[in-house]
């Protein structure tokens, strides 16, 4: 079942991304959707890839960050996994029932055409650059859901990431007078 409000989001969930994540999961709440990601569940019994499919399928929108796709040091292989992942989403929009054929997606990258080096078969799709930053990324989301999904009268980028910054210092306050000392 598809929920009209839920976007499905692809992006590395490591350490060094947790700085973009943040806001991007932010903005898609503070537009009134429901981000839906990969982690929002832990069954061990599951298979990762039919929960990243299934996922797909059911939601209206996805977003997809190609931004590391490529190696960082030698040795190390390219990350396919968002690549992958934008696979099926393509698929289940070319193939699927006439539902799912309606999907919307956002491509973000770090530089508007560095994702082609990787995957020259995605020539021609419009792909929204952040630069690697956070403020950056809530300016492509607010364009993205603008001129795709065809919101209107919403705040503006640089309100939605003031709102985000009031929040992530907020919560950092509010942290940091429950916890022990030992803990901050």
């Amino acid at each position: 079942m598809t929920h009209e409000k839920d976007v499905f989001v692809n992006c590395p969930f490591d350490p060094e991304y947790l700085p973009l994540l943040r806001p991007l999961l932010f903005t898609v709440i503070d537009l009134g959707f429901v981000p839906r990601i990969a982690s929002e569940r832990s069954d061990s019994g599951e298979i990762r890839i039919e929960k990243i499919s299934t996922l797909i399928g059911e939601c209206r929108y996805s977003i997809h960050d190609l931004s590391r796709l490529q190696a960082t040091a030698a040795g190390e292989f390219y990350r396919l996994n968002m690549a992958f992942e934008l696979g099926i989403e393509y698929g289940s929009r070319r193939f699927g029932r006439a539902l799912l054929r309606s999907k919307r997606c956002l491509v973000l990258e770090k530089d508007q055409h560095e994702f082609r080096k990787a995957i020259s078969d995605l020539g021609g799709i419009d792909v929204k650059r952040h630069n690697n930053e956070p403020a950056d990324i809530v300016r492509a989301l607010r364009e993205w859901f603008v001129e795709t999904v065809g919101l209107r009268r919403i705040h503006s980028a640089t309100t939605i990431w003031y709102r985000f910054t009031n929040f992530a210092s907020d919560f950092y306050d509010a942290c940091v007078r429950t916890a022990s000392p030992t803990t901050i």
